[in-house]
């Protein structure tokens, strides 16, 4: 599974739905595009969410992304992640 960074912003309609069904149902949609919510939190400034998910991979990532905004109201930017322990492995050079 690959870990990706999602962050949202509510539109104006959206704003009115804030709920813990809608949480739920959040949860639900990145399950049936094939990932994992590992967290959520609600943020102040230029975006309002940001969700640390898995997906098997880019497809399943960009399915969720669409599906979360059609029915939630909520636009998300999704980009993939690596830990800083793989990212010195992927790029460090030696000390």
């Amino acid at each position: 599974m690959t870990t990706f960074i999602m962050t949202g912003r509510y539109s104006a309609e959206a704003l009115k739905q804030i709920s813990s069904v809608r949480t739920t149902k959040a949860s639900k949609i990145i399950q049936e595009c094939g990932g994992k919510l590992v967290a959520a939190y609600a943020t102040m400034g230029k975006r309002d969410l940001l969700a640390i998910v898995e997906f098997p991979g880019v497809s399943e990532a960009i399915k969720a992304s669409v599906a979360l905004n059609k029915a939630l109201g909520i636009a998300f930017s999704t980009v993939p992640a690596i830990t800083i322990e793989d990212f010195d492995k992927l790029v460090g050079g030696k000390a």
